[in-house]
């Protein structure tokens, strides 16, 4: 027990806080799975807040996507009939 409250705490501190979001919980999950698994609480700590960090990475790709398809719907919509839509810029 004493092992994987450092190791968090170590975690914990050497994360910038950009890169904790996902990390935190995916943490967390992954020392509690990681316990179960065998006593290996540390490492399923270190993998889950790999994991976790990816998946809201993912996430946020995604979600500015949507915020992007959702600006040239608008966009289009806006626009008077027989006008040329500028091309989308990158």
């Amino acid at each position: 027990m004493r092992k994987m409250l450092l190791a968090t705490g170590l975690i914990l501190v050497s994360l910038q806080q950009a890169h904790a979001i996902g990390c935190l919980s995916g943490a967390a999950a992954g020392a509690v799975a990681g316990h179960y698994a065998g006593h290996h609480a540390v490492v399923g700590a270190v993998g889950g807040c790999i994991a976790g960090h990816h998946l809201h990475k993912m996430q946020k790709q995604k979600r500015l996507q949507e915020q992007q398809q959702q600006k040239q719907m608008q966009n289009q919509q806006q626009a008077p009939a027989g006008t040329v839509q500028p091309a989308p810029q990158q």
